[in-house]
């Protein structure tokens, strides 16, 4: 029988103290996770604190934590669909110097060994590169040879990039929902905020180019311009771990309203699409997690 077994093996002396680095792989989901490529990818979240039995995963990779020997060895079992681990290791080699080793070894056949040649292999190999880079930046304050994304892995990562979903004006909103005496249209537009994510509305007043601001709080942004058919808002609310961006539209007369009626099958498309493009975009250029690790230590 042709072996099925994919086997995945990397490994990274680090300087530091096992015990130091032990503690950080002990973090990992935790609040803040100072190794886990977060927000560059999907976050690692259990439903428990880390320990054997903690169910969870990144992104659409599910696991539990099958063994857990704190400080040195977490071992994670797939679930649900073909058997399999992933397990991160840390092996002393002297006073001020260990040896971080992640292996995944899991049984693919059909379908799923087809996507792991195509795309998941290389995003899982450069997801574990990017957490070795973390803990190494995390425990020395520096990386020797970063890891570099493949045109491959980048356009895996634009396509997969989670997308905003369709919610209720917030009540927390208030600027847009003070904007106008009567609204004509309205519609919102949220995303989560991993970990890292700028929370200041500042940071995203880019998801409209060319839009003047029209107000601003500690936690909201309200863009828009006036014209001669129609009044248009848009606010842009960072709370409770989400971004969100609503459209508030006042028309002034038949004029008006008839060119609502055109374009607001256009608006979600393009609102969708302007606040995923910034999400990523801001993702993809704040500081990891070992150096937003080191900036908390004060390393």
């Amino acid at each position: 029988m042709r072996n099925r077994t994919i086997r995945d093996v990397h490994t990274r002396t680090v300087a530091a103290p096992a015990d130091t680095v032990g503690a950080l792989i002990d973090r990992l989901g935790g609040d803040p996770d100072p190794v886990f490529p977060v927000p560059a990818w999907p976050p690692m979240r259990f439903d428990r604190p880390l320990g054997v039995g903690a169910d969870g995963g990144h992104g659409f990779v599910r696991y539990r934590v099958a063994a857990h020997e704190p400080g040195r060895r977490i071992r994670f079992d797939f679930t649900p669909g073909p058997a399999g681990f992933h397990e991160v290791t840390v092996h002393p080699v002297g006073p001020d110097s260990c040896r971080v080793e992640h292996v995944l070894d899991r049984q693919l056949h059909g379908r799923r060994k087809l996507l792991w040649y195509a795309a998941v292999g290389a995003v899982h190999r450069t997801v574990v590169e990017e957490l070795l880079d973390n803990i190494e930046r995390a425990a020395t304050g520096h990386v020797r040879h970063p890891v570099r994304p493949s045109p491959r892995v980048r356009l895996f990562r634009r396509l997969a990039w989670e997308r905003p979903k369709a919610v209720a004006l917030s009540v927390e909103a208030q600027l847009a929902r003070s904007a106008f005496s009567r609204t004509d249209f309205q519609d919102a537009w949220q995303m989560e905020l991993p970990p890292g994510m700028p929370t200041d509305p500042a940071a995203w007043e880019g998801v409209l180019r060319g839009f003047p601001a029209r107000g601003r709080t500690d936690r909201e942004l309200l863009l828009g311009k006036d014209a001669r058919h129609l009044d248009f808002r848009a606010s842009l609310l960072l709370a409770n771990g989400h971004v969100t961006l609503s459209t508030v539209v006042h028309t002034h007369h038949l004029g008006g309203r008839a060119y609502l009626a055109l374009i607001r099958h256009l608006h979600p498309a393009m609102a969708r699409l302007m606040l995923r493009r910034t999400h990523r975009r801001l993702a993809l250029a704040v500081p990891g997690a070992g150096e937003r690790e080191r900036a908390r230590t004060g390393g």
